[in-house]
């Protein structure tokens, strides 16, 4: 007590170096929960066939049984879209749900992330030419519902030309793939689908007596049918259509080949009378905010999402110049992050503040509501420190531990120091008061801050289901208490003489 200067040095040291602590840990939207089971998407060429995309997804199964029997349970995969189109789909991507056995007899892989990996070496061994991305089937719906993507970030490129969209798409896919910690890094597919383009030769189609309904006709009936009527059988009524037989015209060298009637009833090739091209057309167009748009989507592994993306921001920046009229946004989990971070921007000074003010009230005094206060800075060291110790990012779930530690803290000074006045109104001297009212509180902020601590190392050490989440808040609550608590006892009886009016011996 005789030295409250240097205990008050040490204090904000110790703060000081939690602050640059803080700055490594880096950050996450929420800990990602384990649903004991993978979502695996498979990406393909836009022109596959059902055919293809089936052998493809069967082979996929196959594999991943064959060379982790220990490991999975239960592979089932989709194809395309579902028959209510909220999710819409083509063939060229499926969705495989990979259903796993209990830890405890993995033998191929330790964790989820190692299996992850190993599975991907062995399906682009057995699967060449196709892109896989992983995730959990939750976390999957999720993000989409959420962000409107199925990877953790979603860079956003928006422009006017589609060829333009996609090779800045690619210039950025090749920038971010360098940055540690990218995974399944894929570009959405804008164009590569092959189509079939038939445009009339008005003036050969007159010189064989051609009409260009004729000749439209035929291409309908060829890839879409004609409607020829209605079957009726009882209250039922069916539509009938015609239509090529299965196999016929699929390809340019047929259409070429089809007759179409010319007014004389001769019939003429479809050829001779329209220019029919084969192309590479465009996949898709996406929009937002009323402009064109192609995302590059990534998931990230091994490393924390904050960290992640100020990386992958700066090597964009350096790497890839953008044309003039398009610009780059970044969401997905990580957009989720930049909200939440911004409440809590307003919700931990807010909750700051109300303390002090019920702090003021309680005492009637700006400078005892200060002291206790300085409770607030030493829980900050513990909960950090703990978070470091257990490598875990700064997240929402950390965000919500710290201001119920503030809370739980701010009652250990509150106990202390209303003790401490009750001697000073006894006639003791402040600084005899601050040391008597330190050891007969002892016992009582121990208990406060024990309890509290016991209570939450369950939640510190569980394995369950959601216990992901539950971890960060723990950890930072136990973290926090046990610097609080220690530092409380010292560094408050030894300071309380400088809040004291009645002082004059400083």
């Amino acid at each position: 007590q005789g030295h409250p200067k240097k205990v008050l040095g040490a204090a904000v040291v110790l703060f000081a170096g939690a602050v640059l602590l803080f700055t490594t840990l880096g950050s996450e939207f929420v800990p990602r929960l384990d649903e004991g089971s993978i979502a695996l998407q498979v990406w393909r060429l836009p022109s596959v066939g059902l055919e293809q995309a089936t052998r493809d997804t069967t082979l996929v199964e196959k594999t991943l049984l064959d060379r982790f029997p220990s490991e999975i349970d239960t592979v089932v995969s989709k194809t395309g879209r579902a028959e209510i189109a909220t999710d819409p789909m083509g063939v060229d991507v499926s969705d495989i749900f990979v259903m796993l056995k209990p830890k405890k007899g993995w033998k191929e892989a330790r964790t989820k992330t190692e299996l992850i990996e190993k599975m991907n070496t062995a399906l682009e061994e057995a699967v060449p030419g196709v892109k896989f991305s992983y995730s959990q089937p939750i976390e999957l719906r999720v993000q989409e519902l959420i962000a409107g993507v199925r990877s953790d970030v979603a860079i956003k490129v928006f422009g006017e030309d589609l060829r333009t969209l996609a090779e800045v798409g690619e210039k950025i896919a090749r920038a971010v793939n360098g940055v540690p910690g990218a995974a399944d890094v894929k570009v959405e597919q804008v164009e590569g689908l092959p189509n079939i383009t038939v445009t009339v030769d008005r003036p050969q189609a007159a010189r064989y007596g051609v009409d260009a309904e004729s000749i439209l006709s035929v291409v309908q009936a060829a890839r879409a049918g004609v409607n020829a009527g209605v079957v009726i059988e009882g209250q039922p009524r069916f539509p009938l259509a015609l239509t090529l037989s299965e196999g016929s015209a699929l390809d340019i060298a047929g259409f070429r080949s089809l007759p179409v009637a010319s007014r004389s009833g001769a019939l003429v090739p479809l050829g001779q009378v329209a220019h029919v091209r084969e192309n590479m057309g465009v996949n898709q167009i996406s929009r937002e905010s009323i402009s064109r748009r192609v995302v590059v989507e990534v998931n990230v592994r091994g490393r924390d999402l904050g960290s992640f993306v100020a990386a992958a921001q700066e090597a964009v920046d350096r790497q890839v110049k953008l044309p003039p009229g398009y610009h780059v946004t970044w969401g997905g989990q990580f957009e989720n992050l930049a909200r939440a971070t911004k409440r809590l921007e307003i919700v931990v000074p807010l909750a700051l503040g109300l303390i002090f003010l019920l702090l003021y009230m309680s005492f009637n005094s700006l400078s005892l509501a200060a002291l206790i206060y300085v409770n607030v800075p030493l829980a900050v060291i513990g909960g950090v420190i703990a978070l470091k110790l257990r490598g875990m990012p700064f997240s929402i779930s950390a965000g919500v531990g710290f201001i119920a530690l503030f809370g739980v803290a701010v009652l250990n000074g509150v106990v202390m120091v209303a003790h401490i006045q009750q001697l000073r109104r006894r006639g003791l001297p402040a600084r005899e008061a601050a040391r008597t009212g330190a050891l007969d509180r002892l016992r009582p902020v121990l208990m406060t801050a024990l309890v509290a601590s016991l209570g939450f190392i369950p939640m510190a050490l569980a394995t369950s289901a959601g216990a992901e989440v539950q971890q960060p808040l723990a950890t930072v609550v136990i973290g926090g208490l046990i610097s609080a608590t220690l530092l409380t006892l010292v560094v408050l009886p030894t300071i309380y003489p400088w809040f004291d009016r009645g002082q004059t011996e400083f």
